[in-house]
């Protein structure tokens, strides 16, 4: 067994060692200028800005069919910046947000601060950190698949939502997880789920063209080799990707944003939130993401108000992908942000939060007993 290791090391560094000597100047020089510029903003910026106060949530602990623990969080509001209801007007709607990958549930910051506000309609949260990400248990490398994911959601909803209209927001993999939900669950949209958003996702392709294209090819060896060297020596991978940060920062701030002038704490608190994944169990989703396609699970979405929101400066997730699913659901709002790249709510929050807000109006005023409800449920049923 040693000597397969051995040998399976000397591979492995001879591969990592021929990809390093043809790359080595280049890198360097590219990390050493992105080292010198980062610790420049830092400077020039001076003390980082507060995120800012969360209303506190009550921690969950959520079963996935398969056993794996989600962890999770419920806010229960009752609408109003001061907690004080509006108007009694039945059960709130629940808000369930699903984050992307390499994430966990604090990339929902500005929308969990905003949505708390909300007078009218009342809503509570829910979020959670999918399987693999954040807090959450990690699993066995053949469950993470956007299939699971998806069941995984119907798991939240069955032990935080049971009751009472449902929104689903889901950013990039989140949202593939909401159409997972859908492929094996459509009827719940006819019934549990009121309202979906879509933020800076697909529905197939994801790995066309740039950076995903390269990263998330089947074919690519360095993502192979590095996903078998991180299986096999993990410590040493999470030290070597400490000792590259600066220039992991730079690549971060290059696809997650569209503004290359975003300040420098929003780009750190993404950073931290992927460098607080493992890099294996990263790399245990690659698969899945590479071969998603499910663009015939989206008309069972055609059956609730839905949002799709799309970043015009998007590198991950180009704005086309976006376009893709609006074709299928022509009666889904659709809302372009110019200059903005793929962590939109995080990057332009109150564009976001506002095209979320009324959604959540929207799906209030289709509420049983209303014109407006009545007319959409003869619409289902048709």
């Amino acid at each position: 067994m040693n000597r397969k290791r051995r040998i399976a090391g000397g591979v492995i560094g001879g591969v990592l060692g021929a990809a390093a000597t043809g790359a080595a100047v280049g890198v360097a020089t590219r990390w050493s200028r992105l080292s010198r510029e980062r610790r420049a903003i830092e400077a020039d910026s001076g003390a980082t800005p507060e995120l800012g106060l969360l209303p506190p949530g009550t921690p969950w602990s959520v079963t996935a069919d398969d056993g794996v623990r989600l962890d999770a969080e419920v806010v229960e509001l009752t609408g109003g910046p001061n907690g004080g209801r509006k108007r009694n007007d039945g059960p709130s709607q629940t808000v369930v947000l699903v984050h992307g990958f390499a994430l966990d549930r604090r990339c929902w910051h500005f929308q969990r601060r905003a949505l708390a506000e909300l007078a009218d309609p009342r809503v509570r949260l829910v979020l959670f950190d999918q399987r693999g990400h954040g807090r959450s248990e990690r699993p066995p490398r053949e469950s993470c698949t956007i299939a699971q994911l998806g069941e995984d959601l119907d798991a939240v909803l069955r032990a935080l939502a049971p009751e009472g209209p449902v929104v689903l927001v889901g950013h990039s993999m989140g949202g593939m997880a909401i159409m997972a939900l859908a492929e094996r669950h459509p009827e719940l949209f006819a019934d549990r789920i009121a309202g979906v958003a879509l933020l800076c996702t697909s529905a197939g392709e994801i790995g066309s063209q740039g950076l995903p294209a390269t990263f998330m090819s089947r074919y690519n060896p360095l993502t192979r080799t590095v996903g078998a060297l991180a299986g096999w020596q993990p410590r040493l991978v999470e030290r070597a990707r400490r000792l590259i940060g600066d220039l992991v920062w730079g690549v971060t701030r290059a696809y997650a944003y569209g503004d290359r002038k975003v300040a420098h704490w929003l780009v750190d608190f993404v950073h931290q939130m992927i460098s607080a994944n493992a890099v294996d169990a990263l790399i245990d989703f690659v698969d899945t993401l590479n071969t998603h396609d499910r663009l015939a699970a989206l008309p069972a979405l055609a059956r609730c108000r839905t949002l799709i929101v799309a970043g015009e400066a998007d590198r991950m997730i180009p704005l086309r992908h976006g376009e893709v699913i609006a074709a299928e659901l022509p009666d889904a709002t659709m809302v372009r942000l110019p200059g903005v790249g793929h962590m939109a709510m995080i990057e332009q929050p109150e564009q976001v939060n506002e095209a979320l807000a009324e959604l959540l109006r929207r799906v209030a005023a289709d509420r049983p007993g209303g014109v407006v409800g009545a007319l959409r449920k003869l619409r289902k049923r048709a």
